[in-house]
């Protein structure tokens, strides 16, 4: 790896900070995007069940609240239980752009790795092809430095490629799962709705 670093030059370390940036934000996506923490399988099951047994507290609703991604928008859609419809519905859509904000942090970042990786490699390039430039003179160039010029300009082509592919691959699909599990937040969200409106009838 150090003699990686070496042949490659001063440009790699760019691309190296960006690489770990990227690989932090996929783990934390990867563990925060789990639909455990998210919505668990319970959730609708234990508010119906407080509701049918007229048990719930402001601890009820805090514990709530702090308990999953879903939890402030189902506490507040409880909290606003005996206010009209479209009150409810607006709570709803409040606390809904909040959680979409919350499943989708960071990810504008990642594309941006995505994108820009392959340019920093780029520029990586035209640093190894002017240092070939310098050295060259018309009775020849020491071979050496000829080769120190080439290995900076494709190991850093290379390396920004290798970050961008999987970065993207990754944005991809953390979108697509962020996506997936807001939907399912809002058929939650209905669900709540729905207990609030008959909360006898569920038992």
């Amino acid at each position: 790896m150090q003699t990686l670093i070496a042949d490659a030059g001063w440009p790699i370390w760019p691309l190296l900070l960006i690489s770990v940036i990227a690989l932090a934000i996929i783990i934390e996506r990867i563990l925060s995007l789990r639909e455990a923490r998210v919505i668990p399988a319970s959730l609708v099951r234990d508010v119906k069940r407080m509701l049918n047994a007229n048990t719930l507290t402001t601890e009820d609703l805090e514990r709530l609240t702090t308990s999953c991604t879903a939890g402030p928008m189902v506490s507040g859609i409880l909290r606003n239980r005996s206010q009209d419809a479209e009150r409810i519905r607006e709570v709803a859509q409040e606390n809904g752009s909040d959680i979409s904000l919350d499943l989708n942090r960071y990810l504008p970042l990642l594309g941006t790795i995505g994108t820009v990786a392959p340019l920093m490699g780029l520029f990586g390039t035209v640093v190894g092809m002017i240092e070939i430039f310098a050295i060259f003179e018309p009775g020849g160039a020491d071979p050496g430095l000829l080769a120190r010029g080439i290995s900076v300009a494709l190991y850093n082509a290379g390396f920004g490629i290798l970050i961008a592919i999987p970065a993207l691959i990754a944005h991809r699909l953390l979108r697509m799962r962020a996506d997936t599990l807001l939907h399912k937040i809002e058929l939650v969200g209905r669900d709540v709705i729905e207990l609030i409106r008959t909360p006898k009838t569920n038992a």
